[in-house]
């Protein structure tokens, strides 16, 4: 999994990073995030069951090395990596037990999609049907999987924020000022991210 990372950067070569980053350089700071996604999927992998795979909890320690970088400062005694290995662990964690709080049984009833028509279906709903709508909700099924591994395909700032906006994966529905509020950015840079990322998504789907 870490192999399909870009490799972590050197101690040289993080500080010059982190220097351009603070003169308010933004691919430094992308820069940062990128190369330290290997340190991410490292610590996801501790945590991965057969319940939760390692790639939801890539995609949760992501956001962690966001704030991380977001929020490291060259004044810090510890180097950006040691900082970011805590802020993700945390956010691994929070998850973790917000998840536990929040369990309970699945329901039939509860929603599992939406129809081609675009209103919402649960299991109950497509036991004993139609030769017909069982293909329509196989084709629902088909095109989530597509968008997921489009969705691998975003840069990994762009694929949080989709994530968060519209409840993919393990995350609920956040909004664009609680997503900037989670990442300590601004709402219209959330909002900036979120329109090129749908572009980019768009394209591909359009492929």
């Amino acid at each position: 999994m870490s192999s399909t990372f870009p490799l972590p950067l050197s101690e040289k070569e993080e500080r010059e990073y982190v220097a351009r980053m603070e003169d308010g350089d933004a691919d430094a700071r992308s820069v940062l995030i990128e190369r330290n996604l290997r340190l991410v999927a490292h610590i996801a992998r501790k945590y991965a069951t057969p319940a939760i795979p390692v790639e939801d909890y890539i995609s949760i320690g992501t956001i962690g090395l966001i704030k991380a970088v977001n929020t490291y400062s060259s004044k810090k005694s510890v180097r950006l990596a040691t900082y970011a290995a805590r802020c993700i662990e945390n956010e691994i964690l929070m998850s973790i037990r917000t998840s536990k709080k929040n369990r309970q049984e699945v329901s039939i009833s509860l929603p599992i999609g939406t129809d081609k028509d675009g209103n919402e279906i649960s299991l109950n709903d497509i036991l004993g049907t139609d030769q017909d709508e069982v293909i329509d909700n196989l084709t629902l099924k088909f095109q989530v999987k597509e968008l997921y591994e489009k969705l691998e395909k975003l840069p990994p700032r762009e694929r949080v924020i989709i994530c968060l906006r519209y409840g993919l994966g393990p995350y609920d529905r956040t909004t664009q000022r609680e997503i900037a509020e989670k990442l300590h950015i601004s709402r219209s840079y959330v909002s900036r991210i979120e329109k090129k990322a749908l572009e980019r998504l768009r394209a591909e789907m359009e492929q």
